[in-house]
């Protein structure tokens, strides 16, 4: 673990953090110093504990952020292995997309060590690379969804939309649950603004950059979701992630106009893309799972 990459990540997504250490935040500022008198295998110790007092980490948790913040950690390591992959896979990536999908995988790798940081002996264990089929047939169990995935950079980048797209509105479903501990919740809203830079850019690259012109939403779509985005990158398999969670009411579709009781659509000049288009929705755990589990064995 780099811890320097570490804090400097933190303060990327947390950007109080100092603050948050009381006292610490000189030790944090002047690391470098205080890194090179410790033993290597001290430093996890020295981290935990100051994270322990900054974020109220393992016991000062209530079961209820445990739970939010190891649903959003599972995500991580899902779309992390995703990019991970991706890279691996020859000749599948290369130029710029490479370049971009490089950033995204060590910003998710970044964010896996972040609500591990937070959760301590709390955090759920790193399921591997092997715990997960990109191809959604479930390891064989059926066919394939995607069987081009880590051969067609259309393909990846498709799934790797559907899948940011997902984590954005996961997060933002998330945070109401969170309200109980301000700092939690903030980090976690910073981490969520990330991702929504993630699916902007995924976005725009299979547009084809950001002087193309949107078409088809399904296959050129703007850098933001609008209405219902057509079901997505390909919509037998990617509809649930635009459409309304478990309860609509409390999960409507991405192509929702109405916002404090409000039909923004309504207002003049306003039209129905545009209202649809102002905010993203949020999504329930249980379709996050149905999403996300597509992609589990």
């Amino acid at each position: 673990m780099n811890i320097l990459n570490l804090i400097t990540e933190i303060e990327r997504v947390d950007p109080e953090v100092y603050d948050r250490l009381d006292q610490r935040r000189q030790m944090f500022r002047h690391f470098a110093g205080f890194g090179k008198k410790l033993a290597a295998s001290a430093v996890p110790l020295a981290m935990g504990s100051m994270f322990q007092k900054a974020y109220g980490q393992s016991s000062g948790l209530s079961d209820q952020v445990k739970f939010v913040l190891n649903f959003a950690l599972g995500l991580e390591y899902l779309e992390y292995y995703f990019y991970q992959t991706g890279l691996n896979s020859a000749g599948l990536l290369t130029g710029q997309a490479r370049n971009s999908v490089t950033t995204i995988r060590d910003d998710e790798r970044k964010h896996v060590d972040f609500l591990r940081s937070v959760l301590g002996s709390a955090a759920i264990a790193d399921p591997g690379v092997g715990a997960f089929d990109f191809t959604g047939a479930k390891g064989g169990a059926r066919p394939a969804l995607f069987p081009t995935v880590f051969t067609n950079q259309g393909t990846f980048l498709a799934v790797a939309q559907a899948l940011e797209d997902t984590g954005v509105r996961a997060y933002k479903g998330g945070a109401p649950l969170l309200i109980s501990n301000n700092t939690v919740l903030e980090a976690a809203l910073n981490i969520h603004s990330v991702e929504a830079r993630h699916a902007s850019h995924i976005r725009t690259i299979r547009r084809g950059g950001p002087q193309a012109v949107p078409g088809n939403l399904n296959a050129m779509p703007k850098s933001w979701i609008s209405g219902n985005d057509n079901g997505g990158p390909a919509p037998a398999a990617t509809a649930p992630v635009y459409g309304a969670g478990s309860p609509a009411a409390d999960y409507p579709g991405e192509e929702n106009t109405t916002q404090a009781g409000v039909n923004l659509a309504s207002l003049p000049g306003v039209t129905m893309a545009e209202a649809s288009e102002a905010f993203d929705e949020p999504l329930d755990p249980s379709t996050v799972l149905a999403i996300a589990g597509n992609f589990i064995k």
